[in-house]
């Protein structure tokens, strides 16, 4: 079908180690008259970039607002954002610069990260890159719950290695107007329940969820990589949060 012009603008961003094409699956089912939907790939996340171990959040977060320029989105028109993982740093430099432009942030069994927050601050300086690692030593808040084994073999056989620059690159955020932005939390390997009292706690990893103005959480109970255990009911889960006025 062909989206109205008053359709939102969908931007699906996936955590570390991959692009565009783990959005696939979500993609055959978000063809609807009401969004137009579009998965990117990081700077430093296309294999074929010899340039990509040297790339930045700073990198990332232009190149997001490189592609909503490209898309027309406007702050009389403003993008939805799906990010992913670790998708939540470029994306929180990106609210932080241009609220504006941001309709609704989905997180992806994600959140909004806290300024001066570092992915890997124990990452050696002299690593250029981190591979994908096995996946036996994955936590528990990144599970592998629901995915099969092809899956598995397609995720490891596409998985680009994070640029180390990225993963070290500590998170500048002095704009406030952020937390307005409008949000939906899609939880996945942490129930809302459990996530939202840690905020309440201060838990670092989700203390900043404690800040946010307008907070709407979804309950998606499977792994950490929803997009390919469930990706009929993530599909639907972001088409709701589109469909949201406040």
């Amino acid at each position: 079908m062909t989206p109205t012009t008053s359709s939102p603008t969908i931007v699906l961003i996936a955590g570390h180690w991959l692009g565009a094409w783990a959005w696939d699956d979500v993609l055959d089912h978000l063809t609807t008259d009401h969004a137009r939907a579009v998965a990117m790939t990081l700077p430093g996340l296309d294999g074929d970039d010899p340039d990509r171990a040297t790339k930045t959040l700073d990198d990332q977060a232009a190149s997001i607002l490189e592609l909503f320029a490209r898309l027309g989105v406007s702050a009389e028109q403003p993008a939805i954002i799906v990010a992913h993982s670790g998708a939540n740093f470029p994306v929180s430099l990106v609210l932080d610069r241009h609220p504006e432009l941001v309709r609704r942030v989905v997180w992806v069994d994600s959140g909004p990260v806290a300024a001066g927050s570092v992915f890997a601050p124990d990452l050696p300086e002299g690593m250029e890159e981190l591979p994908l690692p096995p996946f036996d030593a994955f936590p528990p808040q990144a599970s592998l719950d629901g995915l099969s084994a092809e899956a598995l073999g397609r995720f490891r056989a596409r998985a680009v290695p994070e640029p180390g620059p990225v993963l070290r690159q500590p998170l500048g955020l002095t704009n406030d107007a952020r937390r307005a932005v409008p949000t939906t939390l899609v939880c996945c390997s942490i129930p809302s329940a459990q996530m939202l009292e840690l905020a309440r706690s201060g838990h670092p990893m989700f203390a900043e969820v404690a800040t946010l103005e307008h907070l709407d959480v979804v309950d998606l109970p499977t792994g950490h990589w929803p997009m390919w255990s469930r990706p009929g009911d993530l599909a639907q889960a972001i088409r709701s949060a589109a469909s949201r006025t406040d």
